[in-house]
């Protein structure tokens, strides 16, 4: 398939073609998200990455993108673990609102 049939196809299925770059790394990402919610995890994804070097010079590339990941995983972790406590305080409120009408 020509490039310009493959763009076609990939705008018809909605899906955003853009190159982005991670870690000196160029990387061309295909996905449904508005290209500046994909920029913007790419750049979270190379700050992370760059955390990790900076700390630990010595690590290769693959050591430092898993550790990336660990610390990624470890944060979305966290953001859950406050979104059900968020949750579970609201529906308290609620329920002591309703009781007091």
């Amino acid at each position: 398939m020509r490039s310009s049939e493959s763009e076609r196809k990939n705008k018809e299925l909605g899906k955003n073609r853009i190159t982005v770059k991670i870690y000196d790394e160029e990387y061309v990402i295909m996905g449904r998200a508005e290209p500046l919610v994909i920029e913007k995890i790419a750049n979270y994804v190379d700050r992370k990455m760059r955390l990790v070097g900076q700390k630990n010079s010595q690590l290769s590339l693959s050591k430092i993108a898993v550790l990336a990941a660990l610390n990624i995983a470890e944060d979305l972790v966290k953001l859950h673990e406050d979104y059900d406590l968020l949750s579970e305080q609201l529906d308290e409120v609620k329920r002591l609102s309703a009781d007091t009408e």
